[in-house]
């Protein structure tokens, strides 16, 4: 087996066991174990289990970000784009329950953590917004998407519902899940659009206010 697959296979057993206990309850000797190889052979790969974890969750984020970045397509119109991002995202999110819930928990750990981890999250995280921002941005030039933000924050906004649907309404009803929503949502916001009067009852009205004038001016 190559030096890639190596890593590779011990980040794998990473992600299968982050997620299924505790961050201080799994050692680097789990690890090497799940992934059948010596614990020497880990530490050619990773400094130590947080660095395992660290790399592991932003192998995710980069794998995300290629995802998204193929949806970024010459003469797709904006909505297309969108949706199909958005389907990418969501279907990386439910095929890769174990990964996503240590990319969030690695949003939350960073939080309490200093130093490179931080910078280096970062920058991996600021690549995927950036890839969504590319696509905002073209709703943007399209006039459909708001200009009074940058596309990078409304991007975050997206990702934010995304990871919302993956997180907290797996068990929704399928209605709700729909990435039809997501999209209506992010392009329309949650406000009900205001009730327009009926044309006939407005050209009545404009007819009598026509009345009303003409017997003014007689």
């Amino acid at each position: 087996m190559t030096r890639p697959d190596k890593r590779r296979q011990i980040m794998q057993a990473a992600e299968k066991l982050f997620t299924t206990r505790r961050f201080h309850e799994i050692t680097t000797d789990d690890v090497a174990r799940e992934a059948g190889v010596g614990k020497g052979t880990m530490y050619r790969y990773f400094a130590d289990k947080d660095d395992l974890f660290f790399q592991t969750a932003t192998a995710g984020l980069d794998e995300l970000c290629e995802v998204v970045r193929r949806c970024v397509v010459g003469g797709r119109s904006f909505r297309g784009q969108l949706r199909g991002a958005c389907e990418q995202i969501a279907g990386f999110f439910d095929r890769r329950k174990q990964l996503f819930r240590m990319m969030s928990a690695e949003d939350s750990r960073i939080t309490l953590t200093r130093g490179s981890f931080v910078e280096r999250w970062v920058a991996h995280r600021k690549k995927l917004v950036a890839a969504v921002g590319d696509i905002v941005r073209r709703g943007v030039e399209e006039g459909v998407i708001r200009d009074d933000l940058p596309a990078d924050v409304l991007a975050d906004f997206l990702l934010g519902m995304l990871r919302t649907r993956a997180r907290d309404l797996e068990d929704a009803p399928a209605a709700v899940r729909r990435i039809e929503v997501i999209v209506d949502l992010f392009c329309h916001g949650a406000g009900r659009a205001p009730a327009r009067a009926p044309r006939h009852a407005g050209a009545r009205q404009t007819a009598a206010s026509r009345r009303a004038v003409s017997r003014r001016i007689a």
